[in-house]
């Protein structure tokens, strides 16, 4: 056996063994599956409870409702001691929006800590129907979809409240 052959023979292996990793299937989710699954990125490291609130309705009571059990809860609880997040989607997103009538009270929950995710699905959804950009606040922190923004949050030990 000459010098060369223990080298071809290496590198016929690991063409072999490249070529089944190719062909195997890829396991695990995509990135976008994976960035749904991360930590949320907003919640406060030392609250002690965790609190994910749905608003899908358009209504002025649900609006009023939703940072009403915000207040209530960082009243009971304190700021470090519950981390918030209200996740708006489908009609929802409303209270979003730049012109909203409760503006101030969003701006004033976020200022002690609540985050407020909007559905960038629902965002593009409706710019895609009505040809205009949607103006959000700017304190509104985009997700990707808000039903899987919620479905994190509760594998992560936030409880759902639908008020």
């Amino acid at each position: 056996m000459n010098e060369a052959e223990p080298r071809r023979s290496l590198r016929r292996g690991l063409v072999r063994l490249a070529a089944g990793l190719a062909a195997m299937p890829v396991l695990g989710r995509s990135a976008k599956a994976d960035d749904a699954k991360a930590s949320p990125a907003g919640a406060n490291p030392f609250a002690s409870h965790h609190l994910v609130l749905q608003l899908s309705d358009d209504t002025p009571e649900k609006r009023a409702l939703v940072l009403s059990v915000a207040y209530n809860m960082l009243n009971v609880y304190t700021p470090d001691g519950i981390a918030i997040e209200v996740v708006a989607f489908a009609e929802g997103i409303a209270l979003l929006r730049a012109e909203a009538p409760e503006r101030v009270r969003v701006d004033s929950l976020v200022a002690q800590g609540v985050r407020f995710d909007v559905c960038m699905n629902t965002i593009q959804t409706i710019e895609r129907k009505t040809g205009k950009p949607v103006a959000l606040n700017p304190k509104a922190h985009p997700v990707p979809a808000g039903v899987a923004t919620i479905l994190n949050l509760v594998e992560h030990g936030y409880t759902l409240v639908r008020p």
